[in-house]
């Protein structure tokens, strides 16, 4: 048996290309429901543009499969990132010439093609119009879907320690629950669960339907359309580890303002909702991948990306299980290499 635990954005896309190649005896797990933990809560934006070679191969892959799935599925509105300094312009052109070397499709533009943003204070702005939105657990859904169809057993509300010894391959998918199932097979996986929250406005009738998602460079703050409603995010000033999903409302004032500001139609907006999830953060910011030991492989670490990765993990993750290469070269995400001292950080973490 092939025990994949975790029927998040990531379990469920290893699944489906396990079974797509022809594997069987296939059993996805979670302890809760398919895509019910850190993947509903998950902002949906999925971009190429990312700091690090592989970490673009991954996320073009991933545009590539999600684009197939045609428009209803994935909405390529696009990504603006604004710079307002000098410093954040630089790294902005920085990344664009690493990206546009591996072929994303990103420009320099004028963003006051974003009908009703604030642009006075921006020096420079890039976009990609590829990149885009998905419904995280939607697309989870979809995919379990397709893999039961495949003849994949989903077993929710079912815990993998009651599994593990049945299974001759293990995937530890988890997410930031990750590292207390690799600790009881003697794996150490240094992945720590981070809150994180997100705000979703009153109904904001008129919104552009193409608005893109707009990220601040230097600060990190970013906001998308999700219907009638902007759905906003951003670090906190104080990184809050701990499974604890605590939203703090004290910073609601401040994010609403931040949006008041970039963009003057929402201004005297109220947060509506509000919820937090957790991100499985890494040392680097990059995910943990591959095998970690005998018939144990993992996909975990993905620090905020790993919907937007899930779909080229699955199938690089499937392909070395099965074939034991895959045809994306993951050799800077294996777990050795906090070991060895190697440093290739992902410096673009929303």
């Amino acid at each position: 048996m092939i025990l994949v635990a975790g029927a998040g954005a990531i379990g469920a896309s290893v699944a489906y290309q396990l079974a797509l190649r022809g594997a069987r005896g296939i059993v996805l797990c979670d302890r809760g429901s398919v895509g019910g933990g850190s993947t509903s809560k998950a902002m949906g934006g999925v971009r190429q543009q990312f700091s690090n070679p592989v970490d673009v191969q991954l996320a073009q892959e991933s545009i590539a499969f999600l684009t197939e799935w045609g428009a209803a599925r994935f909405e390529q509105v696009g990504y603006l990132f604004l710079a307002t300094s000098e410093a954040g312009l630089a790294e902005l052109e920085q990344r664009r010439g690493l990206q546009r070397e591996l072929g994303v499709p990103v420009e320099r533009v004028d963003p006051s093609f974003v009908p009703g943003l604030a642009t006075d204070d921006v020096l420079g702005a890039i976009f990609c119009a590829e990149d885009g939105l998905a419904d995280p657990l939607e697309t989870t859904r979809e995919l379990v879907r397709r893999a039961a169809l495949l003849g994949v057993e989903v077993a929710e509300q079912t815990d993998a320690e009651t599994l593990l010894g049945a299974a001759e391959t293990l995937v530890i998918a988890c997410g930031a629950w990750s590292a207390a199932l690799g600790a009881q097979l003697g794996v150490e996986l240094p992945v720590a669960p981070l809150c994180r929250q997100l705000l979703a406005t009153a109904p904001l009738p008129g919104l552009p339907a193409a608005l893109p998602m707009v990220v601040e460079s230097e600060s990190g703050f970013h906001f998308r359309r999700r219907g009638e409603r902007l759905v906003l995010a951003m670090a906190d000033p104080a990184p809050r580890y701990g499974f604890e999903l605590l939203v703090e409302d004290s910073l609601f004032r401040d994010r609403l303002e931040r949006l008041g500001r970039r963009f003057p139609a929402a201004a005297g907006t109220s947060v509506e909702e509000a919820w937090a999830g957790l991100y499985d953060m890494t040392p680097d910011g990059r995910p943990i991948l591959g095998k970690v030991a005998e018939g144990v492989h993992v996909a975990c670490g993905f620090s905020g990306h790993g919907f937007m990765q899930s779909p080229a993990v699955g199938q690089a993750l499937a392909e070395e299980i099965l074939d034991g290469a895959s045809a994306i070269d993951l050799g800077s995400f294996r777990l050795d290499r906090f070991r060895g001292g190697e440093a290739f950080p992902e410096t673009l973490v929303l």
